[in-house]
């Protein structure tokens, strides 16, 4: 008699294995067709929103604006990109991410190149107000468009990646922006601040179109994902939100928000971390100015070099912080270490090489610091708190776009020296950090399981 031979039992973990290997592949092929695109929007993003650092060079003086004209204009972008993120956002669900992306930059495109043609305080005020409008939708939007394509667990890591795009900009804005500058004076009758701000400004426009041609609004109306891929993709999504409730869960969690005491000890953390990036980004090139460095293109290259730093720092501390299963040094830790080098740079007088190194050091702190803090918010609220905590952390800390340019130019112009500015910026920066060391529970910071 023949034996049938016994067929091996099916194991488990071979199907989710393979599941698993099936999810991967899908979101390989949504990353390289979303993310590089998402990425480049940002970087002119970005750079339309920090060149007035670079333009400032010559505009002050060709204008007759003072430190504190400049610093209050640079400044009050947030005022109106605070009050119209939530607004844009909620267009953006209503007529879909295509149309929101393209009437968002080709607004700023357009409002970014009029800035050329400004010749009273009064008028660049209101540029820079009708700017900080238009382009106060792109960033929540985008980071609401990923939620329509990455499950919580792969948001991270394209989150991080889009924020990557903060320190690129600085790499390649630097030199672009010198070029620019030095360049292009007096052709057509105009100065190179101006040609800086139609030649970086105009192509964000074309980019809008560009995003309305390539990006799909959701999943589903992606033409390069079948209906299989489609299928998986959704499912994932709807397993996201399976314990969400119905009716006033929004309204609910908006209040969980607002009365919980940890929504606004992180949004405090996230208004220094504001401070110090933009401190960074709107004044190092009259910092490298200070050090005795006169020419435009020159100086474009040298604010290169930090960012570079700024770029490794991103990289480089969040994959510790990934690696030793550890938040709270990571950030509150980098954010004090960037603010001391920043804060040493006063004492060093126009010595090249000594500050160039101190401002590589702040950068790479600052940068790698300010970008892990967005992995902070979600586990330290509570579930009730975290969706609508997280949006008014963002609205709230943004002010220190706001503060930081106005407070250092204030200063500025009432010593004579950025030093003081410095002095004060850094110290709030340090608060910051030590806030996050000494005012949240490692036991609340956790990246997993038996993580803090």
């Amino acid at each position: 008699m023949t034996h049938a031979r016994s067929l091996p039992a099916a194991n488990p973990d071979d199907s989710r294995t393979s599941a698993r290997s099936a999810e991967d592949i899908v979101y390989r092929k949504i990353s390289w067709r979303v993310m590089p695109i998402v990425l480049i929007a940002y970087v002119f993003a970005f750079l339309d929103r920090i060149n007035i650092g670079y333009a400032q060079l010559q505009m002050k003086h060709d204008l007759a604006f003072s430190d504190a004209v400049y610093g209050l204009g640079a400044g009050v972008f947030f005022v109106t990109y605070l009050l119209f993120e939530v607004p844009s956002n909620l267009l953006l669900e209503k007529i879909g991410a295509r149309l929101s992306f393209l009437r968002i930059m080709v607004l700023w495109g357009l409002t970014s190149a009029a800035t050329a043609f400004v010749t009273e305080p009064w008028q660049f005020y209101g540029i820079r107000l009708l700017l900080g409008i238009f382009e106060a939708g792109f960033f929540p939007g985008i980071i609401l468009y990923l939620t329509y394509w990455y499950p919580s667990l792969r948001r991270g890591r394209v989150t991080g990646l889009f924020l990557f795009g903060i320190p690129i900009t600085g790499v390649i804005g630097g030199p672009l922006s010198g070029m620019i500058m030095s360049g292009m004076e007096g052709i057509g009758g105009m100065h190179g601040w101006q040609w800086l701000f139609v030649v970086e400004g105009l192509p964000t426009v074309l980019m809008g179109f560009l995003l309305y041609r390539m990006l799909p609004d959701k999943p589903s109306r992606a033409p390069w994902l079948n209906d299989v891929e489609k299928a998986l993709v959704q499912s994932l999504l709807d397993a996201d939100h399976q314990g969400d409730s119905k009716a006033g869960h929004h309204r609910g969690k908006l209040a969980a928000a607002l009365t919980d005491p940890k929504t606004y000890v992180l949004a405090f953390v996230y208004f220094c971390c504001a401070c110090a990036v933009y401190t960074v980004t709107f004044w190092l090139p009259t910092m490298i100015k200070g050090l005795g460095i006169a020419q435009i293109g020159t100086i474009g290259w040298y604010t290169a070099v930090p960012y570079v730093f700024g770029a490794l720092g991103v990289l480089v501390i969040s994959r510790s912080s990934d690696r030793f299963k550890e938040r709270r040094w990571h950030v509150g830790g980098a954010l004090v270490l960037g603010a001391i080098a920043l804060a040493s740079t006063s004492f060093l007088g126009s010595d090249v090489v000594p500050v160039m190194a101190l401002l590589c050091v702040a950068s790479f702190f600052i940068f790698g610091g300010g970008s892990l803090f967005w992995s902070i918010p979600p586990t330290y609220l509570g579930r009730d708190a975290a969706a609508a905590g997280i949006a008014v952390i963002s609205s709230l800390g943004i002010l220190g776009g706001f503060a930081s340019p106005t407070l250092i130019g204030w200063i500025k112009g009432a010593t004579g020296s950025i030093q003081m500015g410095l002095l004060a910026l850094t110290a709030l920066v340090i608060v910051g950090g030590l806030t996050i060391l000494l005012g949240l529970p490692k036991s609340a910071v956790r990246v997993g399981p038996g993580m803090q």
